[in-house]
């Protein structure tokens, strides 16, 4: 196990970036309640959308309590601590080591994230960090020497855990042969490449992915994935397309199927409960060279791009 205590474990939830209300909603799903009057005025509409769509006995983690908070608005934390009942807000991240089992960091700029991360590796407290893990080759390193030095940290998009995509690979028998698997996704591929490359990535083989290569531009990023096993995949990820967020068609020899992300509670709650699982026994839900993989991936994408749509292999990340 990663903590003294697993039948308490103690979170610090840390960082909060424009465009992502993580801070709110994760800890609201672990501590098992949040005031719906505050959580109205969060800014993310969606948020007290979900949480009031469950039943009560739908929140929270057994065992599990956000006690501290940071953001880098100090009145973004006073707002998330008065929202999720959280009894302490920290005045710099720092400040909660010593103070809780391990930490989240909510934040989805993958640039950032070694930086915000260093004071707890080297503290020997276990993190969390949300998707994507990086988005550089340099900080790719970094993590991988934490990793081979038996650091502790997961990352992960909550992707990887919806229930609609599960659904859709026991359904794959139905389209005999796998050829193409698409899913469309909105926002940026900086930030939401990871979201639509781990909702797809379970379909095929880890560890077999060669190349990645761009088509479109910043606001329109349309990625084609070479996989070993010739299956042509392809991630669109378009700054404006809300309406068709995490949409997933699986197309083959025999047929097609499909699934749309719709379930934001619940994919949210397995990938929290995958972190506290690993704090409790030390395993980890996946092998983080999937991690790898999937970072370079979300590398050469930007490669491509930067290079005017040429094939990046991705045993050309120099990691």
């Amino acid at each position: 196990m990663l903590v003294s205590n697993p039948q308490r474990i103690r979170l610090a939830m840390l960082g909060m970036v424009e465009g992502n209300g993580h801070p709110y909603s994760w800890s609201a799903i672990i501590n098992g309640r949040y005031d719906a009057a505050i959580m109205a005025e969060c800014g993310y509409p969606v948020i007290p959308q979900y949480l009031g769509a469950q039943p009560p006995e739908a929140l929270g983690i057994d065992g599990v309590e956000v006690t501290h908070v940071w953001c880098d608005n100090p009145e973004d934390a006073q707002k998330v601590a008065a929202a999720c009942y959280i009894p302490n807000v920290a005045e710099a991240p720092e400040d909660v080591i010593g103070e809780v089992d391990a930490v989240v960091i909510a934040t989805d700029i993958g640039g950032e994230h070694v930086d915000r991360a260093l004071p707890f590796i080297e503290a020997g407290v276990p993190v969390f960090i949300d998707k994507p893990l990086c988005d550089n080759a340099e900080d790719l390193q970094q993590f991988m020497e934490w990793q081979q030095a038996g650091k502790a940290f997961l990352s992960s998009s909550c992707m990887r855990y919806a229930r609609e995509f599960t659904d859709l690979q026991e359904r794959m028998a139905g389209v005999g042969d796998a050829r193409l698997i698409t899913i469309t996704m909105a926002k940026t591929w900086e930030r939401y490449g990871i979201h639509a490359l781990e909702a797809v990535y379970p379909f095929l083989e880890a560890g077999g992915y060669t190349s990645v290569r761009h088509s479109g531009d910043e606001q329109s990023n349309i990625m084609h994935l070479s996989h070993v096993s010739g299956v042509e995949t392809v991630l669109a990820v378009i700054e404006d397309l809300y309406g068709a967020f995490g949409h997933v068609q699986v197309y083959g020899t025999a047929g097609a199927e499909a699934a749309k992300f719709e379930d934001t509670f619940t994919a949210f709650k397995a990938q929290l409960e995958a972190f506290i699982g690993y704090l409790r026994t030390g395993q980890p839900p996946f092998p983080f060279a999937e991690t790898v993989e999937q970072m370079k991936i979300i590398i050469a994408g930007l490669q491509s791009r930067e290079q005017d749509g040429k094939a990046i292999a991705l045993d050309e990340i120099d990691v």
